[in-house]
C-alpha cells in the first residue's frame, strides 16, 4: 500500500513538473505574440495626443531588435544593446511611458531572470503593468518565482495567489495556485496549502491539477 501511494505521488509530482515546464518553455512565445498584437493595436489606434503618437512608434521601433536578441537567447545583447541599437534597459528608460516601453520592462525582467539575476528581474518585472488575463498574471507569477529564488517565500506566495486570481481560467490559475500551495507547505502552513488544494478541486475541476489533487489534499491534512 505504501509503495502504491509513493508511485501515485511520483506521478503527481511529474504532472506538476510538466505543467511548470510548459509555462516556462512557452513564456517567451506568449510574450512575443502579445508584443506583436500590442504593436498592431498601437499602430492602428495610436495615441490621440500629437506628442505621444510619434513616441509610441519610435518606442516600438527601438524594441524590435532587442526582442529578436531575446528570442535568440542573446540576453546581454537584448539587455544592453550594442553600437547599432539600444537594449531593453535603454528602451525602458527612454520610453517607459509608452506601451512598447512597458513591454520592454517585461522582457528585461525575464532576461534578468534567465541570467539568475533575480533582484533585477523583480525590479523590471514590477515595472510592467497590464489589464488582461494571460500576460499580466504570467508576469506576476514570474515575480513570485524571482522572490522564491531570493529566499523570500512569504512574499512570493502573494504573487502566485494574485496571478491565479487575475488569470481565472482552468489552464493557468490551478498552476499558479499549486505554486502558492507548495510554498505554503515549505513554510509549514499546511492549513493554507489545504485550502488552496480544495479550491483547485472545487473551482477548477476540469484542470490537469484537479485530476491528482486528492493526493495533495490527503498530504496536507
Amino acid at each position: 500500500m505504501a509503495e502504491h501511494k509513493m508511485d501515485e505521488m511520483e506521478k503527481v509530482n511529474e504532472a506538476i513538473s510538466s505543467s511548470e515546464k510548459f509555462l516556462v518553455n512557452n513564456q517567451k512565445t506568449i510574450l512575443y505574440v502579445l508584443v506583436a498584437i500590442v504593436a498592431v493595436i498601437a499602430i492602428v489606434l495610436g495615441v490621440k495626443q500629437f506628442y505621444f503618437e510619434p513616441r509610441e512608434v519610435k518606442a516600438q521601433e527601438a524594441l524590435f531588435r532587442p526582442v529578436l536578441a531575446f528570442e535568440q537567447d542573446s540576453l546581454d545583447l537584448a539587455l544592453n544593446g550594442n553600437a547599432e541599437y539600444d537594449g531593453l534597459i535603454a528602451v525602458v528608460d527612454n520610453y517607459g511611458s509608452t506601451k512598447a516601453g512597458n513591454l520592454a520592462a517585461a522582457y528585461a525582467g525575464l532576461a534578468y531572470y534567465e541570467k539568475a539575476d533575480y533582484e533585477n528581474a523583480k525590479i523590471y518585472l514590477s515595472k510592467f503593468s497590464a489589464d488582461e488575463e494571460i500576460l499580466s498574471p504570467a508576469i506576476t507569477a514570474a515575480i513570485g518565482n524571482a522572490l522564491v529564488n531570493m529566499d523570500n517565500a512569504a512574499e512570493a506566495v502573494k504573487y502566485f495567489e494574485k496571478a491565479a486570481k487575475v488569470a481565472d481560467n482552468d489552464v493557468f490559475s490551478p498552476l499558479y495556485l499549486m505554486k502558492a500551495a507548495n510554498v505554503y507547505e515549505k513554510l509549514g502552513d499546511k492549513a493554507a496549502a489545504l485550502k488552496i488544494y480544495e479550491t483547485i478541486k472545487s473551482d477548477y475541476p476540469t484542470s490537469q491539477q484537479a485530476s491528482t489533487i486528492d493526493a495533495y489534499i490527503e498530504r496536507a491534512k
